[in-house]
């Protein structure tokens, strides 16, 4: 009863993160297409441009002034609680997926990282990441935009290695996501509304606003738009483990980042030039890239004709191992199939049919019992795993059939990537793996 209940917790919040998170980015990507896109040189004075579009059910027109209207209007509509639902939500899930239990998903397997100190290093680097971003904002820095984002993006990249060295890949990725939208809802929260509340009460009290300070707020707004993509690519990461998997997922990480910048930046400014047209075939051409040199090395070979056999002179002599056989790792055959003696069976003078190699049947043994022993627990029509109520994703292994029809997947994940079992909870070994592997890449045979 608890794993359900922790799922459907789960769900909710999760489900709670998107609406919110939706409407969040949503406005965002909103008012910058609307400051891209105002008609600049409006004659009434105080206007800094105006925009007339149509959408749903009519027509709208819409004017900005350059810091506010003579007089503040009765009601004013505020944008500051889809960002603070989002992260609230966010934090939410990230304790409830990784702090409440950090051994499944935040420590990598075998790491000596106490799960305390690993939770204490995941909270804090959040806190850490804004206050070096709110300083590199007040610096030097914060009057020339184009550096202080270079500077911000090698930050965060250096950010992401340093995770990856110390929690599991999705862990690592994740703290990404969770670190830049702490920076974002920081920014929301410290410079937009309070820049936006100074020039409404400057308005209110008859003074003349500080142009400073909603100038600093569009920088920071700025900011969370570029930030938007790579945030929300942290969020779906989990479901691709041949990113955060990957021995080198912190710079696959950096380059979808950049990719993500690269498309914002596209559609940014699109609408006054096209000097960035070759933003979105670049950004393609490199996650296609990305995907070719992730891949894992998996080269399926043909299966071995089966050679005529001929009966031995002597029946004291033990058959002779096959090259494929020597591969299999003997220690792990000892452990899952007690040595007895075999018969060979009595060939037929001339077969009329090809023969199953006894070899198949006893590695698709060997794969079954691992499967048993590490992955079943989880990955099952009846999972014993307390964390679980039904199967992951709808993977069973409960027979021959459905371990061959995932074979791929249980390639990528227990094999290339080793990001399986979740936290290596059941100790898979090397050995083990190296034996999954041998097997898929012979065509994972079950006949």
């Amino acid at each position: 009863m608890e794993a359900h209940l922790t799922e459907w917790l789960n769900l909710s919040i999760r489900w709670i993160h998107m609406i919110v998170g939706i409407a969040w980015i949503g406005a965002s990507f909103y008012f910058v297409w609307l400051e891209n896109n105002l008609a600049r040189g409006n004659p009434r004075e105080g206007l800094s441009g105006d925009l007339w579009a149509i959408h749903g059910g009519g027509i709208y027109h819409l004017e900005k002034y350059q810091l506010a209207p003579p007089q503040m209007p009765e009601k004013l509509h505020w944008f500051k609680w889809e960002a603070y639902s989002t992260w609230l939500s966010g934090v939410a899930l990230l304790t409830l997926v990784y702090y409440l239990n950090p051994t499944y998903y935040l420590i990598a397997p075998g790491s000596a990282l106490h799960p305390a100190v690993a939770v204490g290093i995941g909270l804090g680097s959040l806190l850490a990441g804004w206050i070096i971003y709110e300083s590199l904002c007040d610096s030097a820095l914060g009057k020339r935009p184009a550096l202080l984002g270079l500077v911000l993006f090698v930050l965060l990249v250096y950010a992401a290695w340093g995770y990856a060295q110390l929690f599991s890949g999705r862990a690592a990725y994740i703290h990404v996501g969770a670190l830049i939208g702490t920076l974002m809802v920081g920014n929301v929260f410290r410079v937009i509304i309070p820049a936006q509340r100074a020039l409404v009460a400057a308005i209110q009290e008859g003074r003349e606003p500080d142009p400073a300070l909603p100038a600093k707020g569009l920088l920071r707004s700025r900011h969370n738009n570029y930030f938007t993509l790579p945030v929300l690519f942290t969020m779906i990461s989990n479901h691709f483990p041949s990113t955060y998997g990957n021995p080198y997922n912190w710079l696959i990480l950096a380059a979808i980042a950049a990719f993500g910048v690269l498309v914002r930046h596209y559609f940014n400014t699109r609408h006054a030039s096209q000097t960035f047209a070759w933003a979105l075939p670049a950004a393609a051409l490199g996650m296609v890239c990305l995907a070719y040199v992730s891949a894992p090395t998996i080269a399926p070979r043909p299966t071995q004709p089966v050679a005529t056999q001929t009966p031995a002179p002597t029946s004291t002599r033990e058959p002779a191992k096959t090259a494929e056989s020597s591969r299999t790792s003997a220690t792990v055959q000892d452990e899952y199939l007690p040595e007895t003696p075999v018969t060979e069976p009595e060939l037929p003078a001339e077969p009329t049919e090809p023969v199953a190699p006894l070899e198949t049947a006893r590695e698709l043994a060997l794969v079954q019992q691992i499967i048993e022993d590490r992955c079943v627990e989880c990955h099952s029509a009846t999972p014993s795993s307390p964390i679980f109520t039904s199967a992951p994703l709808g993977a069973m292994f409960d027979t021959p059939e459905q371990i061959q029809q995932m074979s791929e997947k249980i390639y990528a994940q227990a094999v290339a990537t080793q990001v399986m079992p979740l936290g290596n909870l059941t100790q898979m070994t090397q050995e083990e793996r190296d034996l999954l592997g041998d097997w898929i890449e012979k065509g994972a045979r079950i006949d």
